[in-house]
C-alpha cells in the first residue's frame, strides 16, 4: 500500500515523505494516515480552536481537499503544514469527485476540510462521503468546531432538543412560508443568516414566531463576537442598529404548549404548501408533526383542499381549451 501512495505522491508533486507541523514554535512529526478520506472540522473564526488531532491529520494526509485554498493556506501556514490544496466546492465538485474517488482507490489519504467548521454541515462534500463509502473507503470524522453548536451553547435556551434550519431562503415569501413551517417545532431552531438579509429574517421571524426568546449571534470566536440576547419582538425593533458585517446564527427558542396548536388559517395555508408538490398522505404527515392538531381533523381538512386544488385545476384547463 506504501509503494502506491508513494507513485501518488510523485504524480502530484507531494513534499517530503517525512511531514511536520509546528504548535508553539515546536516541530512535530506527522505520520501518514492509513488511507481513507478524513473529515476534518476547522476553526470558525479563532485559528487556536484547531486540535491536536486535526493538525497531525492535516500534516500528514497526501491531499487537503478545500473550498477555497486561499482560506485553507492562512491555516496551514500558521501551523507550517506543506500540504497539498485541491479545490473542491459546489462548483467544481462534479469533476473533482471522481478524482478524488481515483486517488482514494489508489490508496492516497486525503483530508476533506470546508472554509469553516465542520465538513459538509451546509458545506459540499454529502455526495463525496456518499460514493466514498458506497466504494468501501474508509471515511473518518475529527470532530471539532461548529458555529452550530457554538451558538447554541451561549443562546441560553432549552438544548434538550434542536433543529437545524441550515441557510434561510433569500426570496421574503420562500424565507417567510419555510419560517411558517417551522413555528411549529417542539425545539430550539438553529439557522444561519447573511448580514445583508439578517434584518428583514428578525422582522419576519417576530411577525410569524411572536415574543419567544431568541437570540443573535455575531462572528463567533472572532475578535468582534456579539451575542444579543431578548424575545424576537424586542430584536425586530433594535434591528435597524445591528452591525450587520460579519457572520450570524440565530437561535430561537421552542413555542409555548399554546403557540404549538396552528390556527386554522396557518393549517391551511400548511396545506396548501404542502399539498402543490406532495401527496395528501404526506402532507397530512407533516402537517401532523407541525400543528399539534388531531390527526383525523388535518386528513379531512386536507381531502377538502386537495378537492378545491383540483376543481381550480380543471378549471383552468377548460378555460385554457375554450
Amino acid at each position: 500500500m506504501r509503494a502506491k501512495a508513494a507513485s501518488i505522491n510523485t504524480s502530484l508533486g507531494s513534499a517530503a515523505s517525512i511531514r511536520t507541523f509546528s504548535v508553539s514554535g515546536q516541530v512535530l512529526t506527522a505520520p501518514r494516515p492509513v488511507p481513507g478520506l478524513y473529515l476534518v472540522a476547522t476553526p470558525i473564526g479563532n485559528l487556536g480552536d484547531i486540535t491536536l488531532r486535526a493538525l497531525e491529520t492535516l500534516a500528514g494526509v497526501d491531499i487537503i481537499a478545500c473550498e477555497d485554498t486561499r482560506i485553507t493556506r492562512r491555516l496551514t501556514e500558521r501551523y507550517a503544514i506543506a500540504a497539498q490544496l485541491r479545490s473542491y466546492h459546489e462548483h467544481n465538485a462534479a469533476l473533482a469527485r471522481p478524482k478524488i474517488l481515483q486517488w482514494l482507490a489508489q490508496g492516497a489519504a486525503i483530508a476533506l476540510v470546508s472554509d469553516a467548521g465542520t465538513p459538509l454541515i451546509s458545506d459540499p462534500g454529502f455526495k463525496l462521503v456518499r460514493e466514498a463509502c458506497a466504494a468501501g473507503h474508509r471515511v473518518v470524522a475529527l470532530p471539532g468546531p461548529s458555529s452550530v453548536l457554538t451558538a447554541l451553547s451561549v443562546a441560553a435556551l432549552p438544548t434538550d432538543r434542536f433543529f437545524f434550519g441550515g441557510f434561510l431562503p433569500a426570496r421574503e415569501n420562500a424565507r417567510q412560508a419555510r419560517l411558517k413551517e417551522l413555528a411549529g417545532m417542539d425545539a430550539t431552531l438553529v439557522m444561519f443568516e447573511s448580514g445583508s438579509r439578517v434584518q428583514d429574517t428578525l422582522r419576519d421571524l417576530a411577525a410569524i414566531m411572536g415574543e419567544r426568546d431568541a437570540a443573535i449571534c455575531r462572528e463567533m470566536t472572532k475578535m468582534h463576537e456579539e451575542v444579543h440576547r431578548a424575545t424576537l419582538a424586542e430584536l425586530a425593533r433594535s434591528a435597524t442598529t445591528l452591525e450587520t458585517r460579519g457572520e450570524f446564527v440565530l437561535v430561537v427558542g421552542p413555542p409555548s404548549a399554546a403557540a404549538r396548536t396552528m390556527t386554522g388559517d396557518a393549517l391551511d395555508d400548511f396545506l396548501r404548501t404542502r399539498l402543490a408538490s406532495d401527496s395528501v398522505k404526506d402532507a397530512v404527515a407533516h402537517a401532523v408533526a407541525m400543528s399539534g392538531r388531531p390527526r383525523r381533523e388535518i386528513y379531512a381538512r386536507a381531502l377538502e383542499l386537495a378537492k378545491q386544488r383540483g376543481d381550480q385545476q380543471a378549471g383552468k384547463g377548460a378555460h385554457d381549451q375554450v
